[in-house]
């Protein structure tokens, strides 16, 4: 009963457009007018003519891959918060001679302190880890070193105007390591290069003797670098977790 009716109906459409067609052929006046006509009133008749009608809403839909990230990035936000305690304070020992500079988001500390006069910054970095164990069959101070986890300082001695030192050392659970030492001219033109000296491994061994007790006077010494690399990493877990919750704001909006 309703396929005979749509064949009526398609069959009367057909009709219309017949005679429009033919009216069209011979030129006739108003044949646009009637075909117009014939479309419009059969397409408000009935609804045999199909429309198609399209949603905005899966445009809007986050991508498959976005949501399997979004699930990634707080699985990692979980397990981040059940590894570390983000709550922990480090304590400063009480012998501790420098004041820390801490801001969040940053990926060094500052220690500033006065010391006979002088002004001593610096600039400490995220240790360098070491898991498991080194395979090495070196049994030079080097060999062990490679399998230690050890924390880079940049150290900045200044005295009243002028020039200032700069040490580029390396903290170990238990020495440092300078790796150069170069005199800094605040006042040199950024375009002009200024001799630095030599590397500081090629210094007479009592000279780089001197210098590491220079340093050591001045507080940098294990004791100290041991409680910044626990510090460091404690540091280090609470800037992953802030890390990721960005990361995971940025993929929702």
């Amino acid at each position: 009963m309703a396929f005979n009716s749509i064949l009526r109906k398609s069959g009367s459409f057909a009709r219309v457009l017949a005679v429009a067609g033919q009216l069209t052929k011979n030129n006739h006046p108003g044949h646009r007018a009637l075909l117009f006509t014939a479309i419009n009133q059969h397409q408000h008749k009935d609804s045999f003519v199909p429309r198609f009608h399209f949603s905005s809403v899966a445009s809007k839909k986050k991508p498959t891959s976005d949501e399997n990230l979004l699930r990634v990035i707080e699985s990692e936000i979980e397990c981040a918060k059940d590894t570390d305690d983000h709550n922990a304070v480090e304590e400063v020992p009480s012998n501790f001679p420098f004041k820390i500079i801490d801001s969040p988001g940053q990926q060094t500390i500052t220690l500033e302190r006065t010391y006979q006069g002088e002004e001593i910054k610096v600039e400490v970095h995220m240790p360098d880890l070491v898991t498991g164990e080194e395979n090495d069959d070196d049994n030079d101070n080097e060999g062990e070193r490679a399998s230690q986890s050890s924390i880079p300082l940049a150290v900045s001695v200044y005295k009243k105007g002028g020039p200032y030192l700069e040490f580029n050392c390396v903290g170990y659970p238990d020495e440092i390591v300078i790796d150069s030492l170069s005199v800094k001219n605040p006042d040199l033109a950024e375009d002009q290069i200024a001799y630095e000296g030599p590397d500081f491994q090629d210094l007479d061994e009592n000279l780089q003797k001197s210098f590491h007790k220079y340093l050591e006077i001045r507080g940098i010494k294990p004791s100290t670098t041991n409680f910044l690399h626990e510090y460091m990493i404690n540091k280090d877990s609470k800037e992953y977790l802030v890390w990721l919750t960005k990361l995971k704001s940025f993929v929702q909006a």
